[in-house]
């Protein structure tokens, strides 16, 4: 099964209105050819990717809405993610190698005090631990041993592959997978405030960083543990959350309102 069903079987009863909705197939009303053929020849769009929302999913409502078949996203966001994510069509698809080699700058909270398999709300907290000996001083100086180039273990929950099989696949089957870690370079790591158990943090890091394994790294050094309990994609590169679009939006330029959220929008160079 595939995350993005298994994520929807799973939370259907409490997504409520923030979840795609899975609408009864109808007739596809074509849209205008004049409108399609930019996003046919080539567009790099900046989408603001809405909370329980799957990357693949708003790949697919853009593919449905602009009815071209070669379209993709340039790095995932997990479902319980929001922010930037960047998408190209057409000819620009070339260029997602170079998009998701980027620089991508976070912020969300860590919850100290428990972990959980997913490392994040994926699933239920557990483990729990008294966080009462934690100061604000300790909390600070935890930062130091995860920036710069460092090693980190991918979630066991992701979508890395293992022979050909996604990692989450395998553990939802209760399969025992060693992982190697992986290097990374976290840029920056900054605690923006506390409010314990809550830990609010601004992360600046390389391609192929999982911000939920260094939540519950950052729990573990704690002696507490941790995990990811909100995230937002603020930057990647030097494209801004500020900059992008909701799909609404997309709607209403599509037909007819002009849409800022558009980078680059000339041919990539052979």
């Amino acid at each position: 099964m595939a995350r993005k069903e298994t994520y929807r079987s799973k939370h259907n009863t409490k997504l409520g209105k923030d979840a795609p909705l899975q609408q009864e197939r109808k007739e596809r009303v074509p849209i205008d050819p004049n409108k399609q053929l930019p996003y046919a020849i080539g567009k790099m769009l900046l989408i603001d990717k809405p909370l329980h929302w799957t990357s693949f999913d708003v790949v697919r409502k853009l593919r449905g809405i602009l009815q071209i078949k070669k379209i993709g996203h340039a790095g995932t966001l997990d479902p319980l993610a929001t922010g930037l994510l960047i998408v190209c069509t057409g000819t620009f698809t070339k260029k997602i190698n170079e998009y998701m080699a980027k620089e991508k700058e976070y912020t969300g909270h860590i919850t100290l005090g428990a972990v959980t398999p997913t490392f994040d709300l994926e699933s239920e907290p557990e483990q729990f631990k008294k966080i009462e000996r934690l100061t604000n001083e300790m909390i600070f100086e935890a930062t130091a041993q995860f920036t710069g180039a460092i090693e980190q273990l991918p979630p066991i929950y992701s979508a890395i592959k293992k022979d050909g099989v996604a990692l989450y696949e395998l553990a939802r089957k209760g399969v025992k997978v060693t992982l190697e870690p992986r290097k990374v370079t976290i840029h920056s790591f900054e605690i923006a405030a506390i409010d314990l158990p809550v830990v609010s943090f601004k992360v600046v890091c390389s391609t192929g960083t999982y911000i939920r394994s260094l939540a519950n790294d950052f729990g573990a050094a704690l002696g507490c543990g941790g995990y990811l309990s909100s995230l937002r994609r603020t930057r990647i590169g030097e494209f801004e959350a500020s900059q992008a679009i909701d799909l609404d939006a997309l709607m209403q330029e599509l037909a007819g309102t002009p849409l800022a959220a558009e980078i680059n929008n000339v041919l990539p160079e052979e």
